[in-house]
């Protein structure tokens, strides 16, 4: 069994990302194999929120060139999750506006 520290690896901080937590929507990257059921589970978890929903993408590899030595970045899963209105937000982004 997934461990919820397996499931949600870290969060994902950008402009982007940050725009949506006055709608509380919060971006992480998680495990690649991880489902939406999952995802869910292990954030109510880790935060004590309520989860509304939980949309997923896989972010594909990118070609990076670093003067003569070229190589691609790491694919990864991206999941958006939405908390529902009652639920209270997450203090770890709180501190980032």
């Amino acid at each position: 069994m997934k461990s919820i520290y397996d499931i949600v690896i870290a969060p994902v901080i950008t402009e982007a990302s940050m725009d949506g937590i006055a709608a509380k929507t919060y971006t992480f990257k998680v495990a690649k194999d991880a489902t939406k059921p999952e995802i869910a589970s292990a954030v109510e978890k880790l935060f004590g929120v309520e989860v509304k929903s939980v949309n997923t993408m896989i972010m594909k590899k990118k070609p990076k060139r670093r003067g003569v030595t070229s190589g691609y970045t790491s694919e990864w899963k991206k999941a958006v999750v939405t908390l529902t209105e009652s639920s209270k937000t997450i203090a770890f982004f709180d501190g980032m506006m």
